[in-house]
């Protein structure tokens, strides 16, 4: 039944079908030979309504109506223009600038993609200007949109959080002393490169200048103070912190900046709902799915096979690490993590790993994958937004892939980096 299962996706996947086909196929598939039939379909379509029943996944329309509508407004560029009066006249300090703001908008929007669209699509340019290489150019931005995973809100813990049953507020705290760790490792490399290659400095700022920007800057900054102030204070929980979000931005874009208008609306909303549409499919299908592999014993089968059952719990999320990262360098990030969370479950168990660690380095290492070849994600995105080849997308990247990973160990070696701030709000 396994191999069958694996074979069918693999089949519909090479076929060109998006991953929700493959996804339900196999479920009706491994029902079909579990039960020898179809006559108790209903099982498995409750399976499936369960998966998006939780009320912690109604954060995840909100959040991305929240970054919808900042990044068609005014708050994306406000950022960008703060951290460019303060970083961007030092020795690289433009790419610098690209990462931070990069992990500014991750604070707001919680998706690596929409982070490529809001940030990248005016710094390229400037950055190129400047003399900086598009294929580094690129790749910064893709991989520094990784950040956006980590730094609260992020929903791809939102999804890790249901799947797991793990607190996702403790998930959020625990995501920012990994994402502080990258951008610090990002930065040094932005300074070493535009050393070695001589890449011009931008003028400086004045402190008159660093104010106005400051002062413009404000209003967007209190997202991540909405978001991790309310939810360590214990004002809000997660979903009603995604709430005020929307309601944040609303006021934000349509009241104080006048950036936008209430027809506007109308766009933003259905591009939220066809993205929620599509995200809330994985998630039925993905439920369904899981049911159906722990049902067959796949996982208990897998691990065994490999192993996995009897490594401490280093070996395990080492484990974890190497199959999440590879499977996202061909799958969407919520595919892989609806999938995989639950055939690692029994070895997280056993091994009496922290699942907020877990989760921490689940999410990385999906970003991870996301902007790594041969099929990351956020490759193709940003060939479809700035309109560049396959390959020269991806020529920059090895080096913050070599980063990535080297944080992931770090986090692995050392789990304070992840679980420091966890413990001083929730312990």
């Amino acid at each position: 039944m396994t191999a069958t299962i694996i074979t069918l996706m693999i089949v519909l996947l090479l076929l060109g079908f998006p991953m929700m086909i493959p996804l339900m196929t196999a479920a009706f598939v491994g029902f079909f030979m579990s039960f020898g039939g179809l006559g108790q379909m209903e099982t498995l379509i409750q399976q499936m309504m369960r998966g998006i029943s939780p009320t912690a996944l109604i954060a995840v329309p909100m959040f991305i109506l929240a970054a919808d509508i900042m990044t068609r407004g005014q708050s994306a560029n406000r950022l960008i223009d703060m951290v460019m009066t303060f970083v961007g006249h030092v020795k690289g300090g433009l790419a610098v600038s690209t990462a931070v703001s990069c992990t500014l908008f991750g604070a707001v929007s919680g998706s690596t993609q929409a982070t490529v669209v809001a940030v990248g699509s005016p710094l390229r340019p400037r950055m190129l200007k400047a003399g900086y290489k598009d294929p580094f150019t690129l790749a910064l931005i893709i991989n520094s949109s990784d950040i956006a995973f980590l730094i609260p809100p992020s929903i791809g813990m939102i999804i890790y959080g249901v799947v797991s049953q793990t607190s996702i507020a403790e998930l959020f705290i625990a995501g920012i002393g990994p994402g502080l760790l990258i951008l610090a490792m990002f930065s040094a490399y932005c300074i070493i490169y535009a050393i070695v290659n001589k890449v011009p400095t931008e003028p400086k700022a004045s402190w008159k200048e660093r104010a106005v920007a400051v002062q413009k800057a404000l209003w967007p900054l209190g997202f991540p103070v909405l978001i991790v102030g309310g939810i360590y204070g214990g004002v809000f929980s997660p979903t009603e912190a995604a709430a005020a979000c929307v309601l944040y931005a609303f006021l934000l874009e349509f009241v104080i900046f006048r950036s936008l208008k209430l027809p506007d609306m109308f766009t933003i909303a259905k591009s939220t709902g066809l993205i929620t549409a599509v995200v809330f499919i994985l998630v039925a299908a993905g439920n369904g799915f899981s049911w159906i592999i722990s049902f067959a014993q796949i996982p208990q089968t897998i691990l065994g096979t490999f192993g996995i059952n009897e490594a401490g719990p280093v070996g395990v999320l080492v484990a974890i690490s190497i199959a999440f990262f590879v499977a996202c360098m061909f799958v969407d990030p919520i595919v892989v993590i609806l999938v995989l969370t639950p055939i690692f479950a029994p070895a997280i168990a056993a091994s009496g790993l922290d699942p907020v660690l877990v989760g921490v380095l689940i999410t990385l290492q999906v970003a991870i994958g996301s902007a790594t070849p041969p099929f990351g994600c956020d490759i193709f995105t940003a060939i479809a937004i700035f309109k560049r080849p396959y390959l020269e997308v991806i020529r920059g990247t090895p080096p913050f892939i070599f980063m990535l990973i080297l944080a992931a160990a770090l986090i692995i070696m050392f789990p304070q980096i992840a679980l420091f701030l966890r413990d001083l709000a929730f312990r």
